[in-house]
């Protein structure tokens, strides 16, 4: 497989890059939906919850976050004394979208009583508003640390919400957001798959429809699905999440094959930014991500709860 970083371009603008970067003081950080190129220039290569981890504890200056907005906003809500950069300002993410901030202050007040859970795939304002943040790595254990007593809105997420409910036993009042990416994988897309490949293990994200969740033999986060592979004797998978994964899971298990669901499952934001922008953003320091301060301090609440709990 060519290794896209090994081209005289690329190799001189990672060469600019570990220059830069080092000069900054600064760490990049990547999710493992981003292009190869961005997540083999990464100090850490994860999903939301180990990067979120490692902005929480980081010493540099600087983090550049190679992913999307709501997780660059997460690193700054976590660390507000550094400057948090996103090489590409226009990555945002369409499922944080549809929990429109007027809708999620009503439904709130309509449900006094219940407990907010946003996912971490959530703007800060959605953060500030929520009792605990998770992500879909822990999403089950933080419904099962909420006193069984109440009931627990999550937002923005459906299809996650309900496989919460059904792993925690839980009621889980779902908002009907959903991720585009993951909502392109269907049933008869499995079907087909698993006819070509009949010994290969399903393994998808949570995010994925629960008629595609329920054929699985795994589901679970992107770091999840990745330690599943690592750590499982068999030699074939089926993969349910956008393909960036791909990357990691060819470079951890390269005794493996490992085949796509469904080749459709490119997240366009995730895939926008670039070797080019990464170093732009470090000689800059632009674009800049910044959580005003009353928004900052209440979404730290809520995450400071989830890392607590795991």
């Amino acid at each position: 497989m060519n290794n896209p970083t090994n081209n005289p371009s690329n190799k001189n603008l990672v060469k600019e890059i570990l220059f830069w970067k080092k000069k900054r003081k600064a760490v990049i950080l990547a999710h493992v939906y981003q292009p190869g190129e961005i997540q083999d220039i990464a100090d850490f290569t994860g999903d939301s919850l180990l990067l979120s981890q490692q902005a929480a504890k980081t010493k540099a200056k600087v983090i550049v976050f190679c992913g999307v907005q709501f997780m660059a906003e997460t690193a700054s809500i976590l660390s507000p004394e550094k400057i948090v950069l996103l090489p590409e300002i226009k990555a945002g993410c369409p499922l944080a979208d549809m929990a429109q901030i007027e809708k999620v202050k009503s439904k709130i007040k309509e449900l006094p009583e219940a407990v907010v859970v946003s996912y971490v795939n959530s703007s800060a304002i959605v953060k500030s508003l929520s009792d605990y943040c998770c992500t879909s790595a822990n999403a089950v254990q933080i419904a099962q640390a909420i006193p069984t007593e109440k009931d627990i809105l999550f937002i923005p997420d459906k299809n996650l919400a309900d496989f919460i409910a059904r792993k925690a036993k839980r009621k889980i009042i779902p908002w009907p957001g959903f991720c585009p990416t993951h909502h392109l994988l269907t049933k008869q897309d499995v079907i087909k798959t698993k006819k070509l490949h009949p010994q290969a293990l399903l393994l998808v994200h949570p995010e994925c429809l629960p008629e595609v969740s329920s054929l699985a033999d795994y589901v679970g986060s992107t770091r999840g699905i990745i330690e599943f592979a690592s750590n499982n004797q068999a030699k074939e998978y089926i993969i349910g999440t956008e393909l960036g994964i791909f990357h990691q899971l060819r470079k951890n298990n390269p005794d493996k094959e490992f085949f796509a669901a469904s080749e459709n499952m490119i997240c366009k934001n995730m895939k926008l930014i670039t070797l080019e922008k990464v170093l732009s953003s470090l000689q800059n320091l632009k674009p800049r991500i910044t959580v005003p301060e009353g928004i900052q301090k209440k979404s730290l609440i809520a995450l400071n709860r989830m890392i607590e709990i795991v």
